[in-house]
């Protein structure tokens, strides 16, 4: 049932295997009806792999579609999918701190009454922090003892990741009390829709979408460090969440070192953005934009419509950024650091 001759020879196929991360249109011989006429399938998506075992494209809705080089019939590049307006979705800053969390899962997580505790070898406070929303179950001096136990266990310092509304009454008041320590943290939306439309064509062309996470992304993407164990805990805690996005600008070098990573998750009508970095000597190209343009024409082609990332209330660059690209301020949460009992 193959289509004849080598693909380069098709004159319908105008795309090759490095267009791998881009969104392509392809038709593939899927049989024959019964009167022996061929019959074709065609499917929008990224590209997300072409190799000597053949195709895979990732739609819109429903899994990965596979097949074999030699049932191509046509394919081409497209451009990015063209999100609709609309407004942010409805929200509140427990919803967001919820989604967040899904989005970034932390290896190890066990409930606390309503509270998740969340471990991850010490990669990113998110995931090594007490979600305290809710009713821990417990007198809130009881419930602090047993986060600061549960992390001392495992090595950890005790955080938690503290948001009005949301967190239990009387639980700053508490926290002063013990002399804990607060870092602010503010959460971020936009709508979808400005975000896709940014970027300049040539730095958007260079962008590159695929499932994983490998070694070359998180070269760039370095905030695990440490050893073995921290490295284990980064992949599981980058590549988790409903459905997860990586984006990266290949250099030109041998090693194709990426210029510029992004990531970002889907989940439902949100989308949240985060580990953008761009290499320093490329920094000042468009390139961070034009990685969260592609990231959130991906998105909405989901069905999202809203996009969030967190960001550190002192990184006064990225948040510069990150008005520029049209994001405000939704709320601000605090990670609080119990001192060693």
């Amino acid at each position: 049932m193959a289509v004849e001759g080598p693909v380069q020879d098709r004159p319908e196929v105008r795309m090759d295997r490095s267009d791998v991360g881009r969104r392509v249109s392809v038709r593939r011989l899927t049989g024959f009806a019964d009167d022996n006429r061929p019959v074709f399938r065609d499917v929008i998506g990224v590209l997300v792999s072409w190799d000597d075992e053949g195709l895979t494209v990732v739609p819109r809705t429903g899994g990965p579609v596979s097949f074999d080089e030699r049932l191509l019939v046509a394919g081409k590049t497209v451009p990015l999918f063209p999100a609709r307006r609309a407004p942010l979705p409805p929200a509140d800053p427990v919803g967001l701190q919820r989604t967040a969390a899904r989005g970034w899962p932390a290896v190890e997580q066990e409930p606390l009454g309503e509270w998740t505790l969340r471990a991850s070898a010490g990669f990113t406070r998110r995931a090594n922090s007490a979600l305290a929303l809710g009713d821990p179950g417990l007198p809130l001096d009881r419930a602090l003892a047993a986060v600061r136990t549960w992390y001392a266990a495992r090595g950890l310092p005790a955080l938690l990741e503290v948001c009005t509304p949301g967190s239990p009454e009387g639980l700053r008041e508490e926290l002063d009390r013990l002399g804990a320590t607060c870092a602010p943290t503010l959460f971020r939306v936009a709508p979808l829709a400005g975000l896709a439309r940014g970027g300049a064509p040539a730095a958007l062309d260079r962008v590159r979408l695929s499932r994983t996470a490998d070694a070359a992304w998180l070269s760039l993407y370095r905030r695990a460090g440490g050893g073995p164990a921290v490295e284990e805990a980064a992949l599981r805690v980058v590549r988790g969440g409903p459905s997860v996005w990586f984006a990266g600008v290949p250099g030109a070098g041998p090693d194709r070192a990426p210029l510029a990573v992004g990531r970002c998750v889907v989940d439902g009508p949100w989308a949240g953005f985060g580990a953008v970095e761009v290499a320093a000597h490329a920094r000042r190209a468009g390139l961070a934009t034009a990685v969260m343009a592609v990231l959130a024409a991906r998105a909405a082609e989901e069905g999202a419509s809203g996009g969030y990332l967190q960001v550190e209330a002192e990184n006064s660059g990225a948040i510069a950024l990150y008005d520029g690209l049209g994001f405000t301020t939704s709320h601000t949460y605090q990670y609080a650091l119990l001192p060693q009992g």
